[in-house]
């Protein structure tokens, strides 16, 4: 395929358009609320729920025979029913996912039903088992563990009454205020295309169809439903489509496109991406389906799209629900000849083609398991310890920060509000409500053991305390507020505000969704589906403001709200007391975290709600401070220099207290590499100071820093960054020598000894960095990932590793001849154990 450019723009790309952009934080967008109101292991632990599926069928045999068939003996209404998502029963289990297809009994087809993903299976008021987001496994750097995080998803996503999951996200990190990169995995192409196939073939062994999204250009929040991607065609295969192309070759069964146009059309609409890319040159097999409300035409059937994914969902009952576009418009468009039946043949044939792939239309359709919430359990901690990264770890005299050891780890201080309410997940569609999950402040008391000082404040309360009674006019009562299936205004009145300042308004909900607005705010959002709390800063003034509640209930329980604040002098007390626990305390612990959310992308890169200011006090009142990062993303540290210790945990999923605790006492030996970089400042990195990228100006993003994304964009600007991509420390040390590099019959091998020069056994990630060519003018990365391996090594013990340097990355894209060539001339090697921490140096012949 040809991506011509448009006259009068740099570069060729595929093309889109849209409208006004802006900074602002919006309130809760519509693919949240409508999310909200759709009522819709170790390796190895985990038994499949049905036989793994075949491999791929060849093209010539696209839509198996039985499929054909079924849709031959279909009716239109009966065909329709498949492009379309509906809510599902009204009550029950069903009702509690995404959407439902209500299949064709007299034809033997089963009901097709699909949950959000992708930390877990989540479905609207059920827990399940939450694992550490997508940013720690890809952190972990090991494809085993991605295949048994995808075996979690799978197999629970079998037992849950699920038969697809809306996972994985495989976008690139891009724009590091991105509210959604807690979702995906790296800033880099092979460690996105890696991780998400390891994972895909985890799901798909359970017998749970993966979708992979958002196809594509979906890299960041602002303007989502309209921002045009423009994207030139080299950048576009060598950075954002690698990992969507590894997830099509391992197998998944569907891909959501996205909200995002790029290069001037709707990627639902995009006959470039979804019949071009996906179908020409990757000869995909299953079925695309549209993001939520992302579709824009009945004639999308033609372009590409095979499904809806909307908000006017009827009920599974209706012979033709009443959709956007794929219901009764559709119908329409096909009886009168707009859309050919023949379009709508092919979208059910490949729906019905997966099915039968995963056993669905079998005379006796795959059991489904019960759940195995101890082997959950076991994998969400082991990629907990094995994906969070030690990024700083001083030493006085000989003994390191970390592990906590003697006085230093029995006389402690924990700070930070995430301590006692651990912080599980990020926000929005990718929410998961966990079985369970302890308080970090609890499992630090269980290891530092009897007779251990460990003492606890919040520095900064995120919840408070009830609004008193004399502050709502009329008095508003916290409990029940709704019946169930209410859905009204259930409170009016005004709110009594003492004093000018910050305040914190928190809402707790159980049983659906409420909002609260306070005049001159934006709207607060709450819904037990994302998180049972939501808590946010307000700047008010001294007197009364107009106060308005409304929300639903869930068809089989009431709603309950409850209303607290933190006032401006419990604020000022709270820090106080933390300071004063900090300095009477050996070493002080601070818990921080930020709020990655879909719907918006985050105001800065600092830590919110004066968690800056927390940590710097604490650290000048202690020394040894220690500070725990429970962040989606990258954050900036102005007080780094002032701590001893800096240990990034992500969201660590429902065993992360434990994984805490066993990383500071030592018990679990830090390996985890960052697949991101971290800014050093607001205005040094890729995005800084180009409104054009980020958040675009005119309805436009341009990618104008072309193949020079996350780290590549470091290296070629000369930017130092806070922390630099795969960097991350250890408990131990690592040496390497005796560097070979040779060409193979499939790309290249690099060959180099790795020896552990620690007293503690530890896992080194080796990292091979190809440079750019001085044979051609073609644009390259300065410094580009090729290859990497994880060894584990006992102390004392060396081995000598090969890694593997595969065709794809001698090459690039050449938009001329819409192929990949291979790069002439000779390339350096460059091995080491970050992008900035490069040991050995070697050349790749021609």
């Amino acid at each position: 395929m040809r991506l011509r450019p448009r006259p009068g723009r740099p570069g060729p790309r595929l093309r889109l358009r849209t409208g006004p952009h802006g900074r602002r934080r919006p309130a809760r967008p519509a693919r949240l609320l409508a999310a909200a109101a759709a009522l819709g292991c170790a390796a190895g632990l985990l038994t499949p729920a049905a036989a793994a599926p075949a491999p791929e069928a060849s093209a010539a045999q696209e839509g198996s025979a039985r499929a054909r068939s079924l849709v031959a003996e279909m009716t239109l209404d009966e065909k329709l029913s498949f492009v379309h998502w509906t809510a599902g029963p009204r009550n029950g289990p069903l009702a509690r996912g995404v959407g439902y297809l209500p299949g064709v009994p007299r034809l033997g087809i089963p009901p097709l039903q699909v949950s959000d993903g992708p930390t877990g299976i989540r479905l609207n008021g059920v827990r399940a088992t939450a694992l550490p987001t997508p940013t720690a496994l890809a952190a972990t750097f090991d494809d085993g563990l991605a295949r048994a995080y995808g075996k979690v998803l799978g197999h629970e996503g079998r037992a849950l009454g699920q038969d697809v999951v809306l996972a994985p996200m495989v976008n690139t990190i891009r724009v590091p205020h991105g509210g959604r990169n807690f979702e995906t995995f790296s800033e880099d192409p092979l460690v996105t295309a890696r991780t998400a196939a390891a994972e895909i073939e985890g799901i798909q062994s359970q017998g749970l169809m993966a979708t992979v999204k958002h196809f594509a250009g979906n890299n960041q929040e602002t303007d989502r439903f309209t921002i045009d991607a423009a994207i030139g065609e080299q950048t576009l295969h060598e950075v954002e489509l690698p990992g969507f192309q590894a997830a099509v070759d391992a197998g998944a069964a569907a891909v959501m496109c996205s909200y995002n146009q790029v290069n001037g059309a709707h990627s639902c609409s995009n006959d470039g991406l979804l019949r071009s890319v996906l179908r020409d040159q990757w000869d995909f097999k299953g079925w695309v389906m549209s993001d939520w409300l992302a579709t824009h035409a009945t004639t999308d059937l033609t372009k590409g799209l095979d499904q809806e994914l909307g908000l006017e969902m009827g009920k599974p009952t209706d012979p033709v629900p009443d959709t956007r576009y794929f219901g009764a418009a559709l119908k329409a468009a096909v009886q009168d000849g707009t859309v050919p039946e023949a379009a709508l043949d092919t979208a059910v044939t490949r729906i019905l083609g997966r099915m039968e792939r995963f056993g669905l239309l079998a005379a006796t359709a795959p059991a489904r398991p019960a759940r195995d919430t101890a082997a959950g359990r076991a994998t969400a901690r082991t990629i907990a310890e094995n994906g969070a990264v030690l990024l700083r770890n001083t030493t006085t005299g000989d003994r390191p920060a970390l592990p906590l050891t003697g006085r230093a780890g029995s006389h402690v201080a924990v700070i930070g509000d995430s301590a006692e309410h651990p912080k599980v997940s990020g926000l929005g569609s990718a929410h998961v409500v966990p079985d369970a999950a302890k308080a970090p402040l609890d499992a630090l008391r269980e290891r530092a053991g009897a007779g251990a000082t460990v003492t606890y404040e919040p520095g900064i309360d995120r919840l408070g305390h009830p609004l008193p009674a004399d502050s709502l006019s009329p008095a508003f009562t916290n409990g029940r507020q709704l019946e169930e299936g209410g859905d009204r205004q259930f409170y009016q009145g005004t709110l009594t505000v003492p004093a000018d300042g910050d305040y914190r308004i928190g809402v707790r909900v159980d049983g659906g969704m409420a909002i609260l607005q306070i005049e001159g705010q934006d709207p607060v959002y709450a819904a037990d589906s994302f998180s049972d709390t939501t808590s946010v800063p307000m700047r008010l003034t001294r007197g009364s403001h107009k106060v308005t509640m409304s929300g639903w209930a869930w068809p089989d329980r009431p709603l309950e709200v409850d209303l607290t604040w933190v006032t401006p002098q419990q604020a000022a007390a709270d820090l106080d007391r933390a300071v004063a626990a900090a300095a009477a305390a050996e070493t002080a612990v601070v818990f921080a975290q930020d709020e990655g959310s879909e719907g918006y992308d985050r105001p800065s890169l600092s830590l919110p709600d004066g968690q800056d200011r927390l940590i710097a006090a604490v650290a000048e009142a202690n020394p040894n401070t220690v500070v725990v990062l429970n962040t989606g993303s990258s954050v900036l540290m102005p007080w780094l220099d002032d701590t001893a210790a800096v240990l990034q945990m992500w969201y660590p999923g429902q065993e992360g207290a434990q994984a805490t605790a066993a990383l500071l006492y030592g018990d679990a030996n830090p390996g985890g590499k960052l697949t991101q970089t971290f800014p050093a400042a607001e205005d040094a990195h890729p995005m800084a100071g180009h409104p054009e990228r980020f958040p675009g100006v005119n309805g436009e993003q341009q990618y104008s820093e072309g193949v020079h994304v996350g780290h590549r964009w470091y290296d070629q600007q000369g930017v130092r960054p806070l922390f630099a991509f795969g960097h991350g420390l250890s408990y131990t040390s690592f040496a390497y020598r005796d560097l070979a590099v040779g060409r193979t019959a499939t790309g290249a091998a690099v060959q180099v000894t790795v020896r552990n020069t620690g007293d503690r056994a530890g896992k080194e990630v080796v990292q091979v960095y190809l440079g750019a060519s001085a044979a051609t003018d073609v644009p390259q990365p300065v410094r580009k990932l090729a290859g990497y391996t994880k060894v584990t090594l006992a102390p004392g013990q060396e081995k000598r590793v090969t890694v593997p340097v595969g065709a794809r990355a001698l090459r690039y894209w050449d938009a001329a001849h819409d192929t990949w060539k291979p790069v002439p001339g000779a390339r350096t090697v460059q091995v080491g154990s970050s992008s900035a921490d490069i040991r050995l140096t070697g050349r790749l012949a021609p």
